[in-house]
């Protein structure tokens, strides 16, 4: 039976800077579309309550539409009470029936003067929501083409993007699987820590990439011989040589096409 090869450093090193070249093309595409996917969840959050506040005005409006024709059901039935009492004046037998009558009359007219009341305040209050909805519907309009525009802004990153990335997305979990699991989660934790997601970065003209430090002419020559994994004393980041770093850009350009 064959006897399992153990990793190099030097293999580790290529391994992690592979990974890493592979996951900030990712965020470089990720930052192509920078807060646009926020922008979109917003607009969209904002239209659905526009839509609710639309619905729950216009079923207001119906309500108040079909009390109006209730109220003025009662003014018809009023007025045609008053139409009978009018006939019954003409053939009263006594002062008991005539008043009687009369107080019907009054009620009736009452009852009619009220149902005009009600019709005029529900008449008010319509053309009051009216407005209102008026106002959200114009800013649903506004909303709904700011989100189509939007949209199309971030589907065209999407398609211009989405082959490449699914494709990066496997290398980077084919990479990872590669990787011993406490290089890989020290990688992971120093990414989460630095501001440009670099964990591992090449020694360029003495000093470690995305800093202004340099580094010791002796710590360089550790690095260079890639006998052991060093890191930047000031960012904590991994450090690896220049030609390491050209040697395993150009096969990472090649495998994804770039």
């Amino acid at each position: 039976m064959a006897k399992k090869t153990k990793a190099t450093v030097e293999s580790k090193l290529r391994a992690l800077y592979d990974l890493q070249l592979i996951d900030s093309r990712i965020d470089e595409i990720i930052n192509l579309r920078g807060e646009l996917p926020l922008e979109v969840e917003d607009l969209e959050n904002e239209i659905a309550v526009l839509n609710t506040n639309s619905d729950k005005l216009k079923t207001e409006i119906e309500e108040n539409k079909k009390e109006i024709s209730e109220q003025k059901q009662i003014i018809e039935n009023a007025k045609e009470l008053l139409k009978k009492y009018e006939e019954k004046l003409k053939n009263v037998r006594n002062n008991r029936e005539y008043n009687s009558i009369v107080k019907e009359q009054e009620y009736q007219d009452l009852e009619s003067q009220l149902a005009e009341k009600k019709i005029n305040e529900l008449n008010a209050r319509i053309e009051e929501k009216q407005e209102g909805l008026a106002s959200v519907t114009e800013r649903l309009d506004e909303r709904n083409a700011h989100l189509k525009s939007k949209k199309s802004e971030l589907d065209t990153i999407l398609q211009e993007t989405h082959k490449e990335e699914d494709l990066l997305q496997k290398k980077s979990a084919e990479f990872e699987k590669g990787i011993e699991e406490p290089l890989i989660m020290s990688y992971k934790r120093i990414r989460g820590n630095v501001r440009n997601g670099l964990a591992i970065v090449s020694v360029e003209r003495g000093a470690s990439g995305g800093s202004y430090f340099s580094i010791p002419p002796q710590v360089q020559l550790e690095i260079a011989s890639r006998n052991k994994i060093i890191t930047d004393e000031h960012s904590g980041r991994i450090l690896v040589d220049s030609e390491l770093a050209k040697e395993e850009q150009n096969k990472i350009q090649k495998l994804i096409g770039k």
